[in-house]
């Protein structure tokens, strides 16, 4: 039997490497699944590619509320209920030490990462299956500090108390939450990060980064869908307000 059968599962920031490869993930393993963007360009193209009977898009701002409700009736109307939540949208804002960082980017960077995880926490999960599992992506950032990244480093931290409160107020409806802390992720936020870093060298920074990660590369996306997978599946029915390292190795270094 597949692990998500009859599983309804949301994603958001469906369209970048984790989102889509999580999706895939589940889609093959039984799942209806409905990802959230807030990047029209990306969604159109995505249904073009994406063309399984159990998918559905929403373009929405998990930072509205209005947007987050949006989803949330849209999910519920097309596939009756939700059994998944997979807080994955997040941005990583710019590289700039914490003496120059300009304002308006700190705000949407708090914005999208810590806002848009409680929206979901707030709305998304009281309309869930009893049983079901939220997964919060946050990161080695959240757990750790990196110059220049402040605003993202601090969000990432925060969402990791969120996901602590959450666990114990929802235990009583057996409602495991979990966050996800990838290191350095071979996808499209890795390659701004790194240009940001050092426009003229951005290889500089990727060697750097991967000088940090004891088993010598980033991690997959498809790795990052997999832990994400058995926080879905039953497989993890007793595991709750935990934080889920997949570094190769970077924390313990």
């Amino acid at each position: 039997m597949k692990r998500l059968n009859n599983k309804v599962a949301v994603i958001t920031g469906g369209t970048g490497g984790i989102g889509m490869a999580t999706a895939n993930l589940f889609l093959d393993q039984g799942a209806k699944v409905v990802l959230v963007d807030n990047d029209a360009n990306a969604i159109d193209r995505l249904r073009k590619e994406l063309t399984h009977e159990n998918i559905a898009f929403v373009q929405a701002d998990v930072s509205s509320k209005t947007d987050t409700l949006k989803f949330l009736d849209f999910t519920l109307k097309t596939f009756g209920k939700i059994d998944i939540f997979f807080a994955n949208a997040g941005i990583e804002g710019v590289a700039q030490n914490i003496a120059d960082y300009p304002e308006d980017i700190f705000d949407k960077v708090i914005n999208v990462n810590i806002k848009g995880v409680w929206f979901g926490c707030q709305y998304i999960i009281p309309k869930m299956e009893i049983g079901g599992s939220v997964m919060i992506t946050s990161s080695v950032a959240g757990l750790k500090g990196f110059a220049n990244l402040g605003a993202y480093v601090a969000s990432k931290h925060a969402v990791v108390g969120i996901m602590k409160v959450a666990a114990i107020e929802n235990a009583s409806r057996k409602i495991r939450v979990n966050t996800i802390h990838p290191g350095p992720v071979d996808n499209d936020m890795m390659r701004r990060i790194e240009s940001d870093m050092s426009p003229e060298s951005p290889k500089t920074v990727k060697d750097g980064f991967t000088a940090a990660v004891p088993f010598g590369r980033y991690a997959t996306s498809r790795e990052v869908g997999e832990i994400a997978l058995f926080l879905a599946s039953d497989e993890s029915k007793f595991i709750t307000g935990c934080t889920h390292l997949i570094d190769g190795g970077m924390l313990t270094a």
